[in-house]
């Protein structure tokens, strides 16, 4: 990759969080500001990483550690409800548009709790319509809500792997170029798996479509 790293803000949030995979992206220098969410604070406070904002209801937070950060007078700390209209996360997402942060990369929002993982995806999409480039990774997915034309490339992919699928209805005059697969004219809907699991065929693939919303998963063994 050519020119200057994009800097990001991380959300650190209360799913799976494996601790190598997230330390090295806390750790990057690109990554410039990181949000606790809840129970995601607890990984911080054993690691020694002092975010630079906490928000959550705090209804999954061993109440010392929530001490612990409140007595930093210098990170500031946003306590919602537990009965709320969004979850921990998607305040977090809000916090960070309300900062004007346009890279937003979120761990610890997969896991074993796939409602939760649906639910994050689908919240993605504020952020999105906002101008946000924002995303969901863990060591074998990053998962992506596109708009617009977007290309891949080869030396940076994530994985060997790619599937798209629509979010909130068909998306049509859907195109892939260069992989595997690839697509002309689709119409790209929600009720087959023609899309799961493609590959690169070229150095890079680009994938194209005139409107709507579209989930990009990257994925690894």
């Amino acid at each position: 990759m050519t020119g200057k790293t994009k800097k990001r803000t991380v959300i650190v949030s209360g799913g799976t969080l494996e601790e190598k995979f997230t330390l090295d992206i806390l750790n990057d220098p690109a990554t410039e500001y990181i949000i606790g969410v809840d129970k995601g604070n607890a990984f911080l406070y054993e690691h020694e990483i002092s975010p630079d904002y906490i928000v959550g209801d705090f209804d999954s937070l061993p109440g010392e550690i929530l001490e612990f950060y409140e007595q930093k007078k210098s990170i500031p700390i946003r306590r919602f409800n537990p009965v709320k209209d969004a979850t921990d996360t998607e305040i977090a997402v809000k916090l960070a548009m309300e900062f004007h942060k346009e890279n937003v990369v979120i761990l610890g929002a997969t896991g074993s709790r796939i409602d939760h993982v649906w639910g994050n995806v689908q919240m993605m999409k504020s952020g999105l319509d906002a101008g946000l480039t924002i995303c969901m990774m863990d060591s074998h997915n990053r998962i992506t809500l596109i708009n617009k034309k977007t290309v891949l490339r080869r030396t940076e992919a994530f994985g060997p792997y790619f599937s798209v699928f629509p979010l909130g209805g068909k998306v049509k005059d859907f195109n892939i170029k260069g992989a595997k697969y690839p697509l002309t004219q689709h119409t790209l809907t929600p009720y087959d798996s023609l899309c799961v699991s493609n590959q690169f065929a070229e150095d890079t693939v680009e994938i194209d479509f005139p409107e709507g919303t579209v989930v990009l998963m990257e994925t690894r063994d």
